[in-house]
């Protein structure tokens, strides 16, 4: 394996926001491979009835619709520290993930209510829609909510045969990660309806539902790709610094999700405070808050919440410092990571990409 460069990889990060040119090489790749596989089994099933076109028109408008590819990029990442390539197991491995990504969002849209995604309607608000204004028999949102898990457990196992010809210990990252990802799912449906906001509940949460699924494992992926024999110290390694940048992620994701622009999110504003996600930022602002502005926060997860309702809650999130101190705590996680990949022996170009990576994710706008 390359050795390591001398210098070391402590240099304060600096926020760079531009997704490194790595990812758009293989993001076309895996493209290909996602609009291969959904237009034979759209082909293969539309003959058998005509109605089942809508099913993988809702799979690839979202799987094709939009998306940063982080997670095949971490895959790939996984790979080239074993001494891989983009060999086309990594791309497969890459359109899986989108597939089971794909799963998770039909699944999470339908558990939010959420109204939008990327830009564009809901697949349960679309089917919804179709149902009343088809005058079907039956409760539209029941069948809009029902047709959205449905196309959401397809992708599931259409996700599952990418992965089939892959090696059993690629194969066995691959089953613990769909149980992580359910896992953090229900923690986070469960932490949402209890209001339970401490920075406990927060941070199992970010570890289970994000940090594991969006770059822990499929770095453990890319490098069981790359080479089957993979020793447990290196994976113990892509751990420590997939679960810091996968928290930085989610941590980004909190101050997205109450302060991100919806015409650049893609979702509306604040819809987080709306939802009662449990969140670092929430648990933060609650511990520095005075008993007037815990009364404010108190209103979070009400049905009735209003634009000046959501800007007095941002308000006190900045006023707090959590706002703050969820910036200084991302800054910190990426640099952790980035000292943490002086443990591997990387070539130049692929430590490069892994620092351009870290940043993007860490300081996205979307």
């Amino acid at each position: 394996m390359p050795a390591c460069m001398s210098s070391r990889l402590s240099v304060k990060s600096m926020p760079k926001t531009e997704i490194p040119p790595f990812v758009g090489e293989l993001a076309q790749a895996v493209e290909s491979c996602l609009a291969r596989i959904i237009d034979a089994e759209q082909s293969r099933w539309v003959d058998a009835h005509p109605d089942l076109g809508v099913v993988f028109d809702e799979i690839r408008g979202l799987a094709l619709g939009g998306g940063k590819r982080i997670r095949p990029a971490f895959c790939l990442l996984g790979a080239l520290a074993s001494n891989g390539s983009q060999s086309s197991e990594v791309v497969r491995a890459g359109a899986a993930l989108e597939l089971l990504h794909a799963m998770a969002l039909f699944h999470d849209d339908v558990i939010d209510g959420s109204l939008s995604r990327r830009g564009r309607e809901t697949t349960h608000v679309r089917q919804t829609r179709l149902h009343r204004d088809s005058s079907w028999a039956g409760d539209a949102s029941r069948f809009g909510d029902g047709v959205a898990i449905l196309v959401g457990d397809l992708a599931y196992v259409l996700a599952d045969q990418l992965m089939e010809p892959m090696n059993a210990r690629v194969r066995d990252v691959w089953s613990q990660m769909r149980i992580e990802v359910n896992i953090g799912q229900y923690l986070d449906v469960v932490g949402s309806a209890r209001r339970d906001f401490t920075a406990a509940t927060a941070a199992r949460i970010a570890l289970f539902k994000t940090a594991k699924y969006t770059v822990e494992r499929p770095l453990h992926i890319g490098s069981l790709i790359a080479d089957p024999s993979t020793g447990q110290p290196t994976l113990d390694v892509l751990s420590g610094v997939g679960v810091l940048l996968g928290i930085a992620f989610q941590m980004r994701d909190d101050v997205l999700g109450v302060f991100g622009e919806p015409n650049v999110t893609g979702k509306p504003a604040g819809d987080d405070l709306r939802e009662s996600k449990p969140t670092a930022l929430v648990a933060a602002a609650l511990s520095a808050a005075t008993p007037e502005q815990r009364a404010v926060l108190g209103r979070i997860g009400s049905p009735d919440l209003d634009v000046d309702a959501i800007d007095a809650m941002r308000q006190v999130i900045v006023d707090t410092g959590a706002l703050a101190e969820t910036e200084a705590r991302i800054r910190d996680l990426v640099d952790e990571a980035i000292e943490g990949l002086g443990a591997l022996s990387l070539r130049d170009d692929v430590k490069t990409n892994f620092v351009d990576l870290a940043h993007a994710v860490a300081w996205r706008d979307a």
